[in-house]
């Protein structure tokens, strides 16, 4: 028998087999290489395993370092997003923000309840879309914990569901890559003052890290302050064979939005169209991941976690019966609004577990990947409604109590098994083949005994598959292809909120309304990109994404322009184009995205859309194949330009540009309002070292004070009366448009010790 081989002689095999030439040999564990400071592999599954070359991968994948983020100190995880990333837009519709929607490549991440989701987003292999509604809450992933994100787009099977556009995984900071700590403060415009701290370490085996954050702002508008408190603390225990990290996630905070505004009000863009609108939000989150070496070759790896979440909304809203008759009484309702107060309570967890076997197939490199996983969330959702009336600032202002409107019960249970293999066919030529089987069921329960009809069990189940080449020619440059397909489940929200004849108003009243089918997508892609040493990159992709069954979030028009209802619209299609280019020339660094996407309906559909001026006496308008879908810019021009001098100063520009996007109503492309025009915005950062350590750094956001907006919706203007008061005699239809931030500047400083 051949003597065993020492686990040392076993890891330098792995690290030369499968991070390929030494691109990660300088990691202890190179199942960890995703927590480097700097990386060029990525990970193609969500759980612990081994990560891939970059130039295996066969798709246009975007990864962001910690490096990349401390350079232009942004405000969160989105705002870097928008500033930096290919095809990723944000909208303002609630004026705040930790409150943007994300879209990239025409697919949505958002926090709010009333957008279909196409994006899946995970912390550390964790799936942070909540179980309720499949939003993401941006606010309650810590920026200052992250290590390394990666944009991978199409429909990646491993990572699951809501992966039709592509998923955006977020990895953490240890404290063997990050030893050392960090305090900074900041302060500006707005009244906003910001404190962040970080500190790791590393003693033999164990290591440990853990950041905090608190963020006071009193918004750019009326009514939309920001109270953000986030803690974040990982511990690691490290061997040759094994890496294992608990970590735990904290956070309670309030936001305000501001909603979105008439276009007759523009002139008077800090002011709020009706309020309040808050949302409290509260996180506590424990998850564990884990990987051991079990042999050459063989790396078992697994997570677990627990995910407790409630978010508290206050909203005030138009009363859509105001001037009806009452059948039975004859009483004419005279209730001018109504504040509805809502609570969603929810429990979910999650384990999965996979296994990596590296080795050689008919003497070809070959990494493949075994995996399942389950997800289950539990959420009461309850809402109460009050009557109030308007003040002169249209403040809702109550006239009763609360009372009982919903109480609901929702279960969900996510199962996929997943493959992934990646073969080197040669030097030059890589081939990946994936695939993952989802079932997801959903139930839905009355807890009022009055909504009996509510009560529901649905199940969705699909295999999805993936396939791709990459081609080397030579180093430095590398061309692929790629097809992918995905799957949507739809959510409880989208569930009980379909039905034209009985729009909700978000977040939602429950009814028992027709049953949606599951989305599924189709992508296709083909790019290729290349270095030049380290000073020059670029990268070219075209894509084309068609779905099947794709579900809209349709505005009813009615005095709230948060009401209306989810359906099936048959097919749509985004495709586009993104193209990249980086240089450095001595103290100057340069680089540029485009990005052009194309999201069009490709079946015709009557929607309801009263507030569409061309909308028939029912309310209705005829969605054709070809119309655009709302929401989606065509063109994106990002270009940042810094100058620097060996890290003891830089000064930055970014440039972001767009151009119009349509109206949320307006589907037909044909209402009066036109679409909400694009803009350009400039925006400065510099930093300056005055001492080893210590830094002081300022940005300026919008920079020549931009009036600008980058979503809208159709609606009604109940609020067209003198000095703007409440006249339900005289309303108006009109684009109710989400501003831009004014101008802002901040300074502040920060000392690191490593």
């Amino acid at each position: 028998m051949a003597p065993a081989m020492h686990p040392r002689i076993v890891r330098a095999i792995l690290v030369v087999l499968i991070l390929d030439r030494g691109i990660c040999a300088a990691a202890e564990n190179p199942a960890e290489a995703l927590e480097r400071v700097t990386i060029e592999v990525v990970g193609t599954t969500p759980l612990p395993g081994l990560a891939v070359p970059l130039k295996d991968v066969p798709a246009n994948v975007q990864i962001f370092t910690s490096r990349d983020v401390d350079r232009q100190r942004p405000i969160n995880v989105q705002d870097y997003l928008d500033r930096n990333a290919a095809s990723v837009s944000l909208n303002a519709a609630q004026g705040n923000p930790f409150q943007p929607d994300i879209s990239f490549r025409g697919f949505t991440a958002s926090p709010l309840l009333g957008l279909p989701q196409g994006l899946s987003v995970f912390q550390d292999g964790v799936r942070v879309n909540e179980p309720f509604g499949d939003v993401v809450n941006w606010d309650l992933i810590p920026g200052s914990a992250i290590s390394s994100m990666q944009l991978l787009p199409g429909a990646t099977p491993a990572f699951g569901l809501n992966t039709l556009g592509g998923a955006l995984a977020i990895y953490t900071k240890s404290g063997s890559e990050y030893p050392g700590g960090a305090l900074q403060a900041y302060g500006g415009s707005f009244g906003r003052k910001a404190l962040e701290g970080e500190f790791g370490g590393k003693h033999e085996r164990w290591d440990y890290f853990v950041t905090g954050n608190w963020f006071d702002d009193n918004g750019w508008a009326e009514h939309n302050p920001s109270r953000v408190k986030q803690l974040f603390g990982k511990v690691g225990w490290q061997t040759e064979e094994t890496d294992a990290d608990l970590s735990v996630t904290l956070a309670r905070n309030r936001l305000e939005g501001t909603q979105t505004l008439p276009v007759s009000f523009l002139d008077t863009p800090r002011e709020a169209y009706t309020f309040p609108d808050i949302n409290n939000n509260r996180l506590a989150m424990v998850a564990l991941k884990a990987s051991r070496f079990l042999g050459e070759g063989v790396l078992v790896g697994g997570n677990a976690y627990y995910r407790k979440y409630r978010n508290d909304n206050t909203s005030s809203n138009l009363n859509d019966n105001f001037g009806e008759i009452d059948p039975e009484t004859g009483a004419v309702d005279t209730v001018q609004a109504r504040n509805d107060r809502s609570a969603i309570d929810q429990e979910s967890a999650g384990l999965g577990l996979q296994v990596t076997l590296a080795g050689r197939v008919l003497q070809r490199r070959n990494q493949f990947i075994l995996g399942a996983s389950g997800d289950f969330g539990k959420a009461r959702f309850t809402q109460e409604a009050q009557e109030a009336f308007f003040d002169a600032s249209r403040g809702a202002v109550p006239v009763g109590d609360f009372a009982g409107v919903t109480d609901a019960l929702t279960r969900n249970r996510y199962y996929g098994i997943w493959f992934a293999d990646t073969l080197n066919l040669d030097e030059r030529w890589t081939l990946s083949l994936s695939g993952r089987y989802n079932r997801a069921s959903e139930s839905i329960r009355d807890r009022t005994g009055a909504a009996p009809a509510l009560d529901g069990d649905h199940v969705f189940a699909r295999f999805n598959p993936a396939v791709g080449v990459a081609f080397t020619p030579r180093n430095g440059l590398t061309t692929f292809a790629n097809y992918t397909e995905g799957m949507r489940a739809p959510s409880p929200i989208e569930l009980t909120c379909s039905d034209p004849d009985a729009p909700c108003k978000l977040p939602n009243n429950f009814l028992a309304d027709p049953e949606l089918k599951k989305v599924v997508s189709h992508t296709v892609e083909a790019g290729a990109r290349g270095k030049a040493g380290d000073d020059h990159g670029w990268s070219a992709a075209v894509y084309r994404t068609d779905l099947v069954d794709d579900i809209q979030f349709v505005s009813s028009g009615a005095g709230a322009t948060t009401a209306g209802f989810f359906q099936n619209v048959g097919r749509t299609r985004r495709q586009g184009v993104e193209i990249f280019g980086s240089a450095r020339f001595a103290s100057i660094s340069l680089s540029a995205r485009y990005s052009y996407t194309d999201a069009t309906f490709r079946s015709s559909f009557v929607e309801s859309s009263p507030s569409n001026s061309t909308s028939d006496a029912e309310g209705n308008i005829r969605v054709e194949s070809g119309n655009r879908i709302p929401g989606i810019p065509r063109h994106l021009f990002k270009l940042r330009a810094e100058y620097g001098n060996a890290g003891r100063f830089a000064v930055g520009a970014s440039l972001l540009t767009q151009t119009d996007t349509v109206a949320r109503g307006n589907e037909n492309n044909r209402d009066a309002g036109g679409t909400v025009p694009g803009y350009a915005v400039l925006n400065l950062d510099g930093r300056v070292e005055i001492a080893k350590g210590l830094e002081i750094f300022a940005r300026v956001d919008n920079v020549f004070d931009r009036l600008y907006s980058n979503f809208a919706v159709l609606g009604t203007n109940f609020f067209a009366g003198p000095d703007r008061s409440f006249d339900p005699e005289n309303t108006r239809r009109e684009q109710f448009r989400g501003i831009g931030a004014p101008r802002g500047a901040w300074v502040g400083v920060r000392y690191e010790w490593r």
